[in-house]
C-alpha cells in the first residue's frame, strides 16, 4: 500500500459481525496499535465467551446485527454456512455509504453483491497466523468498491500481518497456498521434530528446535529478501550433511508432494465454491 493509503482507518467507525478468532484478532490489533479509537468500534456476537473477551477490551456490544450497521465499514467475520442468514438480516439496513468486507471462505463477490444490491463489497481470505499478527490476507474487490475502499481494507488486514490485492479468479489458489499452507508447514515441523527424535533427541527439545528452525528460516527469507534457493545453497556445503539430507528429500519427491498438496487444496476450494 502507498503512504497515501495509510491512516484511512482513523475517524472511521468499524463494525464487526462476529468476534471469533479472526474478528477478535483484528480488533485486538487495531486497539493494540492505536489505529482506531475504542468508541469507533462496535460488534455483535451471540457467543457469551466472545462477549466476555470483548467486554475485557471495552468494545461496545450491539444488540443485534442490524445495530452494527451504524458503522461505516462492516466486517463480516462469520463462517460461510452462517453468512446467508446474516446477509438476509442486514440487507434492509445497507446504505450506499457502507463498505462490507467478507471473510467467509468460498463466498464469491457475485453472491455478496446479489444479496446486498448496490453495496460496496470486498472479499478476503486471511489465514490462521493472523492470530499472532503474522497472517497473509488476499483481497478481491467488488464492482462498486473504490480505490479508497481497497486502501482501507489493506490497512485493516495489515494490522494482523501482510495483505495483497488479487483477482478473484485467483482466490482458490490463494486458499490452497496461504489458507491451507499453515497446516502443511505444521506437518513439516512435526516431521522435522520426529526426525530429531529418531536421531536421538528428547521429544521436547526436538519440537522446540524444529519450531525455531522453521521460524528462523522464514525470518531470514523475509527480512533479508532471500530467495529460498539461495538459503538452501548457503547451508548446503560440498559433501556435507545438508546436501545428503536434501538428496533424501528429492528422492522422496518432496517438492512434488508439496506442489500437489497446494493444487489439491486449491481444487477442493473451487469445488466448495461451486456449491
Amino acid at each position: 500500500m502507498t503512504e497515501a493509503g495509510k491512516g484511512r482507518l482513523r475517524g472511521v467507525k468499524l463494525g464487526f459481525i462476529g468476534a471469533g478468532a479472526m474478528g477478535g484478532a483484528i480488533i485486538r490489533g487495531l486497539l493494540g496499535k492505536g489505529l482506531v479509537a475504542r468508541d469507533h468500534l462496535i460488534y455483535y456476537d451471540p457467543d457469551p465467551a466472545r462477549q466476555k473477551k470483548m467486554e475485557k477490551m471495552k468494545v461496545k456490544a450491539a444488540r443485534d446485527n442490524p445495530e452494527v450497521m451504524q458503522a461505516q465499514v462492516v466486517v463480516l467475520a462469520v463462517k460461510p454456512q452462517l453468512l446467508g442468514p446474516v446477509l438476509a438480516g442486514i440487507k434492509d439496513f445497507v446504505r450506499p455509504q457502507h463498505l462490507l468486507i467478507s471473510m467467509a471462505a468460498g463466498v464469491t463477490l457475485a453472491t455478496l453483491e446479489a444479496a446486498l444490491p448496490g453495496s460496496r463489497v470486498i472479499r478476503t481470505m486471511p489465514n490462521t497466523p493472523a492470530l499472532v499478527g503474522a497472517g497473509m490476507t488476499a483481497l478481491a474487490t467488488g464492482n462498486r468498491a473504490t480505490p479508497e475502499d481497497t486502501d482501507l481494507a489493506l490497512e485493516l488486514f495489515e494490522v494482523v500481518g501482510q495483505a495483497a490485492v488479487v483477482e478473484e479468479r485467483l482466490m482458490d489458489a490463494v486458499t490452497g497456498l496461504s489458507g491451507s499452507g499453515p497446516a502443511f508447514v505444521a506437518l513439516f515441523i512435526e516431521a522435522l521434530a520426529d526426525g530429531g527424535v529418531k536421531a536421538g533427541l528428547p521429544r521436547v527439545l526436538a519440537h522446540n528446535m524444529a519450531v525455531q528452525t522453521v521460524l528462523g528460516a522464514a525470518k531470514l527469507c523475509h527480512e533479508e529478501d532471500l530467495h529460498p534457493g539461495k538459503l538452501k545453497d548457503l547451508v548446503a556445503s560440498p559433501g556435507g550433511t545438508t546436501i545428503e539430507g536434501l538428496h533424501a528429500l528429492e528422492k522422496g519427491g518432496f517438492r512434488g508432494l508439496v506442489m500437489s498438496a497446494v493444487t489439491a487444496a486449491a481444487a477442493r476450494s473451487k469445488e466448495l465454491g461451486g456449491k
